[in-house]
């Protein structure tokens, strides 16, 4: 059951639109940040799935509530980061943030359940690249405490996701963000995406192998990535692999594999598809490895 109208006026608008906090919103992520021209039947996870995977991955996270005063921080709208998070098979997500905290104090408060807030996540690439951030994306919706046996369900989901805690108890509260809408600007480009299509996504199941994947691979196969220029095609009579600064992984999903080449203050991000999704890590291995020797081999002709 989804909560008729929105729970912010404008939160997940694609255009122009304000966060709760007065500043603008993530509409106005880097625009120098590459974004390749792609083709329309380009396999490609779709927005709601790349926005379940950012809510349930490590991307940094704040959550805002309009109204709820900092302290010490005069009429600022009160936002901190909660310490774990994790989305239920229905599409809420869990919050757990100190028992003591304004939003913890908020939520208990509130009446009618009408307590708007947003969650505001930054995803980074875990590798040293330029213009790092590869999307952010907002989550507004309605905040209530968890009570009763739902705490137990959902104490097990938050460690679940957060394996080495910190572990609901006295000195944690969790809450409960009913999604009214949700946005997404990321790599692949600028997208809304309703609470049904977010309930019913799935993340990236490579999600949480994805930072590790990435940084070997920046870390102990440069020549590699570097060799990866054969794949371009057309491109290939201008991308020589030792003209360039950086040949570095950027992000990954079980569709493909994206690399940032940068030189000279300008790069492109060139996508390079598996021969099939891929959903355990190793298929991903196996789906790497066959992108190098493809590489390799068309190289050497």
């Amino acid at each position: 059951m989804f909560r008729p109208g929105s729970p912010l006026s404008g939160a997940g608008s694609a255009h122009g639109a304000d966060r709760a906090d007065g500043t603008k919103g993530t509409e106005d992520v880097d625009r120098s940040q590459p974004r390749p021209e792609e083709e329309s039947d380009v396999r490609r996870p779709d927005a709601a799935e790349r926005l379940r995977t950012l809510a349930e991955a490590n991307a940094s996270a704040s959550l805002v509530i309009p109204g709820v005063e900092l302290h010490g921080l005069g009429h600022d709208p009160g936002q901190g980061a909660a310490e774990a998070r994790a989305v239920t098979p229905q599409g809420d997500v869990i919050l757990l943030v100190p028992a003591g905290s304004p939003a913890a104090g908020a939520a208990a408060h509130a009446r009618g359940d009408d307590l708007a807030a947003v969650v505001e996540i930054t995803d980074v690439a875990p590798v040293a690249v330029p213009h790092r951030i590869r999307g952010r994306a907002r989550l507004a919706g309605w905040l209530t405490p968890v009570t009763g046996a739902e705490r137990a369900e959902c104490a097990t989901l938050l460690a679940a996701r957060h394996p080495h805690g910190p572990f609901p108890g006295d000195a944690w509260t969790q809450l409960r963000l009913e999604v009214g809408e949700g946005w997404i600007d990321d790599l692949w480009g600028t997208e809304s995406v309703e609470p049904e299509e977010f309930a019913a996504a799935e993340p990236d199941p490579l999600a949480r192998h994805e930072t590790e994947l990435l940084q070997h691979l920046a870390a102990a196969h440069d020549d590699l990535m570097r060799g990866l220029c054969g794949l371009l095609g057309e491109r290939e009579r201008t991308c020589d692999a030792g003209a360039w600064e950086r040949v570095a992984p950027l992000a990954l999903d079980r569709f493909g594999l994206r690399v940032r080449f940068w030189a000279d203050g300008h790069g492109f991000d060139a996508r390079f598809d598996f021969p099939r999704p891929v959903r355990t890590v190793r298929e991903l291995r196996q789906a790497v490895r066959a992108l190098f020797e493809a590489a390799s081999e068309a190289t050497s002709e």
